[in-house]
């Protein structure tokens, strides 16, 4: 008996809360959160679209329906990392 091969990545990475202040991710079993005030790409967005969180890569997430990549670098660092949208 053989193992089959491996199929595609499922995300681990869950929205847990979303609140007036910002939102909270779980990643690599992991809480990070993210404040509208470094993410606020997030802010005003239809919730089913904060939701829908994937974990493309080990540490990297994507929000498809707002098209937003980040990395847990970025969202633990926001300080290193001071590009914000307009």
């Amino acid at each position: 008996m053989s193992s089959s091969a491996r199929g595609n990545n499922i995300s681990a990475a869950e929205v847990t809360h979303i609140s007036s202040h910002g939102v909270w991710v779980l990643v690599q079993n992991e809480e990070l959160f993210m404040s509208y005030e470094d993410f606020p790409w997030f802010k005003d967005q239809p919730l089913t679209s904060i939701l829908s969180v994937q974990e493309s890569a080990n540490g990297h997430l994507y929000w498809p329906a707002i098209d937003v990549d980040l990395t847990v670098d970025i969202i633990r660092n926001p300080e290193r990392f001071p590009l914000k949208a307009k």
